[in-house]
């Protein structure tokens, strides 16, 4: 019997070990399945998963993207995220998408930009922002970036939602559907190139929608967060090269994650950069020197990384 006890007490002990270790695998938010944000957050997961010192592992989760992220990691449902600096300080005084309360978090560390892709096939009559007007539009998932922007992009330009055709998919099928024929343009806030993009380009000659004048001067003049890109036309084969409204990304996390795991995070991606760089091209526009100057706080941890 005391042997027969013995066993079932070393077998719980085994699945609670079990247990222990799941529970320290991390969830990182990323986005939809086309965009830049999920193919970061998997090699941020692998670096992780091969570099960071302790029992820390990480795994990818597809989200609704940049606008959500900051809601999951205040509800825990992942453990750290990518948004961009815009989103982090509405999340943080609970403004904009955020009303319904302030998110306590921080920022680990700068990321690639995120640009807002507004293309069409190169045959469209679709030439500038106003022309979407009546058109078939893919906007990306619900909450996600690239309807945060549109929604600051429509007013200035007179216009609403209920001006066009809304298809909330995500950017691969987005893009497949412009391809297709079943939607007019497509829009995909997020690194480039980007990976939906480069699909829809290997079998149809693509075109940026421009921004009529002075409607790009006057957007950034609306929001400091905001800054002009130039994608050279050399990225999707496009004619020429466009000129596009776009924002900078960033690691978050609850700021009640422990400070020794966000620099072991911090280290395992950023102590090997150049293997990230490497396997993709949107890490190739990440500068460490710009984790210093985030638009919220940097956590404890992270600064602790960057500042030695």
């Amino acid at each position: 019997m005391a042997k027969g006890l013995a066993t079932l007490c070393f077998v719980a002990g085994l699945v609670a070990q079990t247990a222990s270790l799941a529970a320290e695998e991390l969830r990182i938010g990323t986005a939809s399945l086309g965009g830049a944000f999920y193919p970061i957050g998997q090699g941020i997961s692998n670096l992780v998963n091969k570099y960071a010192e302790g029992d820390i592992t990480m795994v990818p989760v597809v989200t609704g993207g940049s606008v959500q992220n900051p809601r999951l990691v205040g509800s825990g449902e992942v453990d750290i995220a990518i948004t961009n600096n815009n989103l982090a300080v509405l999340a943080t005084k609970g403004a904009g998408p955020y009303k319904s309360g302030a998110i306590d978090m921080k920022a680990i560390a700068a990321l690639h930009p995120s640009v807002l892709h507004m293309i069409v096939l190169d045959g469209s009559d679709i030439r500038s922002f106003e022309d979407i007007k009546g058109k078939r539009v893919a906007v990306g998932p619900a909450g996600g970036g690239t309807l945060g922007f549109l929604n600051f992009l429509l007013p200035l330009h007179g216009m609403t939602l209920d001006d066009f055709t809304p298809s909330f998919l995500s950017y691969s099928d987005g893009f497949s559907q412009l391809s297709d024929g079943n939607v007019d343009a497509a829009f995909a806030l997020s690194g480039y190139p980007a990976s939906a993009v480069m699909q829809a380009s290997a079998g149809n000659k693509l075109r940026f929608i421009a921004f009529s004048d002075g409607k790009l001067d006057e957007a950034l003049g609306k929001n400091g967060a905001f800054k002009a890109v130039e994608i050279p036309a050399d990225v999707y084969g496009t004619d020429g090269p466009g000129k596009v409204i776009g924002v900078n990304n960033m690691l978050i996390v609850p700021s009640s994650m422990d400070a020794d795991r966000v620099y072991d995070i911090t280290a395992a991606v950023f102590d090997h950069l150049e293997e990230f760089k490497a396997e993709n091209a949107n890490a190739r526009q990440i500068d460490p020197a710009d984790s210093l100057n985030l638009a919220i706080t940097l956590h404890e941890g992270a600064a602790r990384y960057f500042k030695k």
